[in-house]
């Protein structure tokens, strides 16, 4: 049973910086890709940033340059590195990992990321 952990959030001021971790198991971390989603009150779901299994990673315009997405295998946990802090980042976080084996997409169940002004 694939399982998804997603922790790190919380309540930063504009500016800051907070570290999302998204520890995984039941599956073999290494040959998933995996992303980062938030969503806001009142919004869709939407893309963050996403990694590949070798390490390629892909951002949304309104992060590039503020968060960073990384994975360590050995641990099976990915990580979100999110800088410079806007109250527009306020959302819910959500990883995910998409097993190519199988070709199924497992979902966490998201941490609180709030940023005040």
């Amino acid at each position: 049973q694939v399982q998804l952990v997603e922790s790190g959030g919380g309540l930063v001021q504009a500016g800051g910086s907070l570290r999302l971790s998204c520890a995984a198991s039941g599956v073999i971390f290494s040959s998933t890709a995996m992303g980062w989603y938030r969503q806001a009150p009142g919004k869709q779901r939407e893309l963050v940033a996403t990694i590949t299994s070798s390490g390629s990673a892909n951002y949304a315009d309104s992060v590039k340059g503020r968060f960073t997405i990384s994975r360590d295998n050995a641990k099976s946990t990915g990580y979100l590195q999110m800088n410079s802090l806007k109250p527009e980042d306020t959302a819910v976080y959500y990883c995910n990992v998409y097993t190519m084996a199988n070709s199924r997409l497992y979902w966490g169940r998201g941490t609180q990321v709030t940023v005040s002004s």
